[in-house]
């Protein structure tokens, strides 16, 4: 009897083998993920001011790791350098402002130098990321339970879905005092907290919300018969002349912290992310900054510790 030939044997085995290769995802170029980003917050959604889009990377890198965050600062970039993202995506701009120089003896140009000399690439998701559907104001609109949600200023380039912040209804009216402890309870906690003007039994029921700045807003928030605008960053001036013209006590006003407004985004935004590239059978590690990047330690109350 002639003996078997063992590559015979072998080659049922190597075919499977090679299918089941075909078959696994790969790793994408920068470049494929800057279009699977742009497919989900699309640069033309941005505000005319705003400065989005890619800031360090060469497209055709490989990226097996992405991390998102609200802030580019250096604590955030050396916490994605030490977990071994090759991709740093963060809501805020490193350079909104123009620069003559990224000097390594400037915090900003010592980030530009700490990210090329890591190979990590940074790119910025800012206002397109609070426009699109699913974007900031819509996770925060959504963790609070609103209901018949629209924008309060509509995307000049976009779908009537998208736009500028939100506005809906509770599925039942609850007091002030209430539904602020809402906002409290889903916010990452911050030193500054939830601070609140208005009737503390005060019934509210239709809410606009903002991630971030949003107290040029006054006038769709009005607009839009809210009983109530939740935002950040709300100013001296603005709030004022807000409470002043307000019609019965409405809109009362919630002022939270910016970097808790837009955090609740990130993990819904590396979801999104993380569906669009398996989709298209690109596989990537997708991770959210545990860095807290608002920047207060401490906060003093009359009555407090």
């Amino acid at each position: 009897m002639e003996p078997v030939n063992s590559g015979v044997a072998a080659e049922p085995a190597e075919t499977a083998e090679a299918a089941d290769a075909a078959e696994a995802p790969d790793a994408p170029t920068l470049g494929q993920l800057m279009l699977a980003v742009e497919e989900l917050w699309p640069e033309s959604l941005a505000e005319e001011w705003d400065e989005v889009g890619l800031v360090a990377g060469h497209p055709s890198a490989e990226i097996s790791r992405v991390m998102f965050a609200v802030d580019p600062t250096l604590e955030v970039i050396d916490e994605a350098i030490e977990w071994g993202a090759e991709l740093l995506i963060t809501h805020h701009p490193l350079l909104l402002k123009g620069v003559t120089s990224v000097a390594a003896n400037t915090p900003k140009g010592k980030a530009v130098h700490r990210l090329i000399e890591s190979g990590t690439a940074l790119l910025t998701v800012h206002t397109n990321g609070d426009s699109a559907v699913g974007g900031v104001s819509d996770v925060l609109a959504d963790a609070l339970g609103l209901e018949n949600v629209s924008p309060l200023t509509p995307a000049a380039n976009g779908l009537p879905e998208e736009g500028i912040g939100r506005v809906g209804d509770l599925a039942e009216a609850m007091t002030l005092g209430d539904f602020a402890a809402r906002v409290f309870g889903i916010l990452p906690s911050v030193a500054g907290g939830v601070r609140v003007s208005g009737d503390k039994d005060g019934l509210v029921r239709r809410i606009a919300v903002c991630g971030g700045a949003g107290d040029s807003l006054f006038n769709e928030v009005r607009a839009s018969s809210a009983d109530v605008f939740v935002t950040a960053d709300l100013r001296h001036h603005p709030a004022s002349e807000a409470r002043e013209a307000a019609v019965n006590g409405r809109p009362y006003l919630i002022d939270v912290s910016h970097f808790a407004s837009e955090w609740l985004w990130l993990p819904a935004a590396a979801d999104a992310l993380g569906n669009v590239l398996s989709d298209q059978n690109l596989d990537v590690e997708i991770r959210v900054s545990t860095t807290n990047s608002d920047p207060w330690d401490f906060i003093l109350t009359p009555g407090g510790d």
